[in-house]
Order: structure tokens, then sequence, then C-alpha cells
């Protein structure tokens, strides 16, 4: 069966992270998002997928290849302008035939689920209990079958969402033809699936095991979390590990990484090649260290996402944060990660400042940004990338790309 994953979109509301690369790019335990469900997929006997790329798309091309790393063929189709996630899926249709698999590129699934939706021979929808329906597209449901589709409804009448994962024929290109803009500007496969509805198809609600809304960037943490304690059943160490150094729990450890003496990891983490770790550091759980990276002398690093080529030298603090690629943090750079009042974390999203459910929660710093000797970053600190924090700044809020902040 042929696979479509829908990852044209540049995902606005991951913003800073997203302004030098697509959302099913962004790093989840030391992999893009794409490369998990690509390897899921894999595993659950999918031979080829159909990428639909539009932002950054240069980046997905560069890393996925024709997908031999991964012993799977990856086929490319271009969606110039992102009109929605029917147009996505138009833009693909000369590639398939009879049954296929579509799934959107920020999904976090499992094979399991990949493998029961695949066995089933009827059209399917994907569904996923959470605890806020509102945000999402509701779905109705009636003996096992769908319904209909409540794209945000203010009263959701289920806790039922749709996961954005579905087993089509090619009978559902008719309904996408038919299928009108929405008002958001773009043409919905939601609003396919109603047209196909109303006109009498059948689709099978299926539930997914895991999945995880991946709609703004703190939610990489969660994901970072869940795919360690699941990747790590046990240490894998394929570097050096200095005498002196502590290592409780489960740890993978890259080639040519080394953990200086006095360092002290509690895993389950992870750490790229090329490493340079401690001494005399404390890293703690559900962190995850990309390639090129230096933690140094004195430095703490908890829950966090710290990217390829950042340096976090001496004497810092990072908690329950994402740092992007080729990053310097100066001496004593402190990222605060728990309000004083104990309540809930707010960050800025576009114009909207909107709680991130998470009682702990520090900063996003994008890519190539630089902060000087002893900086302070409040909560739910939003940093564009090519930021340059001068030394003894406090910085809070939201800093657009390319500033200077003194």
């Amino acid at each position: 069966m042929e696979a479509v994953i829908l990852a044209a979109g540049e995902g606005r509301r991951m913003h800073p992270l997203t302004y030098t690369r697509p959302k099913v790019m962004l790093s989840v335990a030391n992999r893009p998002i794409l490369e998990h469900l690509i390897v899921e997929l894999r595993k659950a006997g999918v031979s080829t997928v159909v990428l639909v790329v539009g932002y950054h798309d240069d980046t997905i091309r560069a890393h996925f290849g024709d997908g031999d790393k991964w012993d799977i063929e990856i086929k490319y189709v271009s969606q110039r302008k992102q009109l929605g996630t029917a147009d996505a899926l138009r833009s693909a249709a000369h590639l398939l035939k009879d049954r296929f698999l579509v799934i959107n590129g920020d999904a976090i699934l499992e094979k399991g689920d990949i493998e029961r939706i695949m066995q089933e021979e009827e059209m399917v929808l994907g569904v996923k209990e959470v605890e806020n329906p509102a945000d999402f597209g509701v779905v109705e449901i009636v003996d096992g079958k769908v319904a209909g589709i409540l794209e945000k409804p203010e009263n959701p009448p289920t806790n039922l969402i749709n996961a954005g994962v579905y087993c089509f024929n090619e009978e559902i290109f008719e309904f996408i033809e038919a299928t009108p803009i929405s008002r958001r500007g773009e043409y919905e496969i939601t609003d396919s699936i109603q047209i196909a509805l109303d006109s009498g198809i059948e689709f099978k609600a299926m539930n997914i095991g895991r999945w995880i809304d991946m709609g703004y960037p703190w939610d990489l943490l969660d994901a970072n979390k869940a795919l360690l304690n699941d990747l790590l059943a046990g240490s894998d160490i394929q570097g050096e590990i200095e005498e002196g150094a502590v290592i409780q729990g489960e740890i993978f450890l890259s080639e040519n990484s080394i953990i200086r003496s006095g360092s002290y990891i509690v895993g389950p983490v992870m750490i790229g090649r090329n490493c340079d770790i401690g001494p005399n550091c404390y890293i703690r759980p559900h962190t995850s260290i990309g390639d090129d990276c230096h933690i140094g002398a004195g430095v703490e690093i908890k829950n966090s996402i710290i990217m390829t080529g950042t340096k976090v030298p001496h004497l810092s603090y990072v908690g329950d944060s994402i740092i992007g690629e080729n990053c310097n943090l100066g001496a004593g750079t402190k990222i605060a990660n728990l309000r004083h009042d104990g309540g809930d974390v707010h960050a800025t999203v576009g114009d909207r400042i909107i709680s991130t459910r998470r009682r702990k929660f520090g900063a996003v710093i994008g890519d190539n940004t630089k902060t000087g000797i002893n900086v302070t970053i409040n909560t739910g600190t939003m940093i564009g990338n090519y930021v340059l924090i001068a030394p003894g700044a406090v910085v809070e809020g939201t800093i657009q790309p390319f500033t200077k902040v003194f």
C-alpha cells in the first residue's frame, strides 16, 4: 500500500522554529517528526511514500532523498500554494491507485495503528479522544461509522477529534473535485469527507492509540518525552564516557561523542554525534541533544530539546525549553521555567497570548541566536532566529528575528 504524507505547510504556530524549516522537519528525539512517521510506515509494510511538499521543500528533499536509507521508495509532489489538505491530496492523484493512506506529516503514530487501518476494506478516518476537542475537528460517530465532522465547534458533541489519519480509495477524488473553498480560504479534506458522507459513502471510525497534538512549540516536549520513553529500552553507548561520569537510567550516546568526568546524567537522554558533554554538568531526564553540540561545565539541562550545532558552554540553566540549531548561550544564561505564582505559563503565538497548559515551560529560541553572559530569559519567551542578546539583558515576551536586544 502507498501512503501520502501531507508535508507542504509552514506551521506558523510553531514560529520561531519554522522560520527556517517546515513544521514536519522539527526535531524530536534527534530526528525530524517526518522521519519518525516514515520509519513507522515502513515497519507496517508500506513500500512507497508520496511526500506532498511546499514550504522549504529543499530541506525535506535533502534529508530524505529517494528513501533508500530507510528502505522505502519516496516520491515528491509540489504543492506550489498551500491551499489546504484537499488541494494537497489532489496534487498527488496522478501517482495513486486503488487504496492508499493519507497522513498529516506532523503525526506521531505507531506501527500497530497503521497496520490496523491498512487491514480495513472500507474507507477509514482515524479518531482520538482528547480533553480539549473545541480546538480540533470534532467527529460524530454512530455505530462505529463517521456521521459528521464539525470544525472547531463551540459546544463539541463528543471528545473525539479527527487525528489526520485516513485510508481512502480512488472514489475520494470525486468528492475532492466537488469541495468548495472554506472560510479559511482553503480546500479542506474534512469538507470532502462531509460531502462524501452526505452522498451516502461510509467511513469507519478507528481509534488511534498514540497521538500527540503538535500544534504549538511546547507540544514538541511532550512528543520528545513519549519517543524517548519508547526508543530507549536500554542504553546504547557508541561514544566515550570518561571515568568519574555518573549515568543513571538509559541513555543513547552516538559515535564520536564524549561525556567528560564529573558529568551527571539521568535518562532517558539522547545525545547525538560529535558532542562534547561536561565536565561537571547535569543533564536531567527527557532531554535530547543533537549532533555537534557542546554542553559545558556547570551547565544544567532539564527536559529540553537542544538542536544540532548549539553550544551551552558554561554556568547556564536551560529548563523545559526548545533551542534551535547553531545557537550559543553565553556563560550564566538562565532560562526561567516556573512562574512565581505557580500558574500555567503563557506565551505569544501570532497576535495572541495563550496558555501553554504547562506549569513549567521555559523559552523557544530560533536558529543562530546568541546570548551574552549573565542573560536572563523569562518563562514563555519566544525568541526569533539570528537574534543577538547583549550581556546582562533581561528578555521576555516575543523577540522578532534579526533583532538586537540590549
